[in-house]
């Protein structure tokens, strides 16, 4: 599954400018997400990372308005790499991923059911790191 997950994000980061502002929706498991070649960022509030844990290769970005959103993820930008989000229950990943993906040139993955869905299919998220972004670590 994961060769599927990395296949599928390859390709579509090649595809035509146009096509790669789609939203795409997945579940992928927490291995597939941490193995994919993709900017896996959590767009959940600091003290929900505390909270719940995170995935450990995420960057840890709160989602508050789209403008200073894209300002802090521009840093973490790679061409050709699909930008993946991820919340508490795909809630704001959905809505976040609708008012980015024009920005963006890359095509953004929207992970359906958040950390909650990661932790209910037996996922033990790690403790957030000042490295990955967190402020209250």
């Amino acid at each position: 599954m994961v060769r599927i997950l990395t296949a599928a994000c390859l390709a579509i980061a090649t595809i035509s400018p146009a096509l790669a502002q789609k939203i795409y929706t997945a579940q992928p498991s927490a291995q597939e997400i941490t193995d994919a070649p993709v900017l896996l960022v959590d767009i959940r509030q600091p003290h929900e990372w505390v909270e719940t844990g995170v995935l450990p290769n995420a960057v840890l970005l709160p989602f508050n308005s789209p403008d200073q959103f894209l300002a802090d993820l521009a840093p973490h930008l790679r061409p050709g790499q699909p930008v993946a989000l991820i919340c508490r229950t795909g809630n704001r990943t959905a809505r976040a991923a609708q008012i980015i993906a024009p920005s963006l040139d890359v095509p953004v993955i929207d992970i359906a059911g958040g950390i909650f869905r990661l932790m209910g299919a037996g996922y033990a998220p790690h403790r957030p790191t000042a490295e990955q972004g967190c402020t209250i670590c």
